[in-house]
């Protein structure tokens, strides 16, 4: 038996207001730089401390957005609620990007 850990190299979250989500599975409706959000994932998720990452919008089944934003994760912990293992913690939002702008903002992990 192991320990089954998802290592994540960006947030990803669902859309505003996404039926049957907590708001914190959700992208704010509104991102503001130097604002600092919180954000909840299903199962034990690491996630990069000591710089930017993307922020991206899914649909689920890895279905995924360019970059929304650039944050900086500040703070995630593991928890168990009703039997299931989450990730919640903080995100502090550096940038914020027009999704219609093809300008690339990320190589990988690496910021532009």
């Amino acid at each position: 038996m192991g320990i089954k850990t998802e290592f994540n190299p960006l947030l990803a979250l669902r859309k505003f207001m996404t039926e049957d989500r907590a708001t914190e599975e959700c992208v704010p409706e509104k991102l503001e730089p130097e604002k600092i959000y919180p954000f909840l994932k299903e199962g034990q998720r690491i996630y990069w401390l000591e710089g930017e990452i993307p922020l991206v919008e899914t649909k689920g089944n890895q279905q995924l957005s360019r970059p929304i934003a650039s944050i900086i994760i500040l703070e995630a912990t593991h928890f168990i609620k009703d039997g299931k293992l989450y990730t919640k913690g903080k995100y502090l939002v550096r940038e914020v990007y027009d999704v219609n702008n093809p300008e690339i903002h990320f190589e990988g992990m690496n910021k532009r």
